[in-house]
């Protein structure tokens, strides 16, 4: 199966849930905030309206109160610096929404990629 590159973070959980790879999608995105010392733990028995609520929240205060452990964060996700620049941070918290997906998407190919070898 291609990777499909998803258009919201609904269809990206819904192409997590349906590849049966939701809770990889939660060790990678807990992994790797971990990492960034900006721990989350995220249970495995969160919903995914939930799991996008708890991330985007965390974002949103990242941005807000710690911008460099954002920047940070971005970094070792490996979220691709010109799709950052592109977005309008106008407004807090559709910024947080955006970065949110775009922090998704990348830790699905992560988990995508790894589970096709």
């Amino acid at each position: 199966m291609n990777f499909i590159n998803p258009v919201d973070i609904d269809t990206l959980i819904s192409q997590a849930e349906e590849e049966n790879l939701y809770f990889k999608l939660i060790e990678q995105v807990n992994k790797d905030f971990a990492l960034a010392n900006e721990s989350l733990d995220v249970p495995s028995s969160i919903f995914p309206f939930e799991f996008k609520n708890l991330m985007q929240e965390k974002i949103y205060k990242l941005i807000q109160y710690k911008f460099a452990e954002y920047l940070n964060l971005l970094y070792i996700i490996d979220v691709p610096e010109e799709q950052i620049k592109k977005l309008d941070g106008s407004d807090l918290v559709e910024l947080s929404e955006q970065v949110t997906f775009l922090v998704l998407k990348r830790e699905w190919q992560k988990v995508w990629f790894r589970n096709r070898m």
